[in-house]
């Protein structure tokens, strides 16, 4: 059987990004067998009023683009922390209600996922984890026209998806919500949308 290939975005903002990432991790963790490209987007540019610039050259969103720029950087440079950093970041920002605009929080989190936080600052500063995000972003959005997160791409498809829940630690429903997502990607792109009026809690 062909290893399902697909990628997919975050942004450290999105609660849905965070619930999408979570159930991708966890199945991985537990085996699937997938080959996953994380591309990061950022949910500050897409903000952008017209006449403003880009978050990329605007000093004073410098901040809002931190925590993106070290998930880019531990994935690029420590791929096997990668996974530990990433739910960190989320956790950090959703669940702990902490500042990841903040230096020490996200070195905080880079820490205790097992990363040196000095060398991904280093990798920060030297420009290359901004221009790959900002690289990364706008080729999803020409390629693909990416507007939010998650969405999820396989070859020439792409689909924003909210998954309503998280997995904890249930690796099989992970699993099987995102082999639902793919099957419907790339097995009926017919259904251009489906959205429920009303969320039953």
């Amino acid at each position: 059987m062909e290893t399902p290939l697909f990628s997919i975005t975050w942004d450290y903002r999105c609660p849905f990004a965070r619930n999408a990432s979570e159930h991708v991790l966890t199945a991985l963790a537990a085996g699937a067998q997938w080959d996953v490209t994380w591309v990061p987007f950022s949910l500050n540019q897409v903000h952008v009023e017209e006449g403003e610039p880009d978050v990329w050259d605007d000093a004073d969103k410098e901040s809002g683009l931190l925590a993106m720029q070290a998930g880019i950087a531990v994935r690029d440079n420590f791929a096997e922390r990668f996974p530990a950093a990433h739910l960190g970041l989320f956790t950090a920002r959703h669940d702990e209600g902490r500042d990841i605009r903040e230096r020490e929080v996200v070195a905080d989190v880079l820490q205790g996922a097992g990363v040196d936080s000095d060398a991904v600052f280093a990798e920060i500063e030297s420009g290359t984890t901004l221009a790959a995000f900002r690289k990364e972003h706008e080729q999803a959005v020409a390629d693909h026209q990416v507007f939010g997160v998650p969405t999820f791409i396989a070859g020439d498809h792409a689909v924003f998806v909210r998954l309503m829940d998280r997995p904890g630690e249930d690796a099989d429903g992970a699993r099987r919500s995102v082999e639902r997502v793919l099957d419907l990607l790339v097995g009926w792109p017919d259904l251009n949308e489906f959205k429920h009026t009303t969320i039953p809690r």
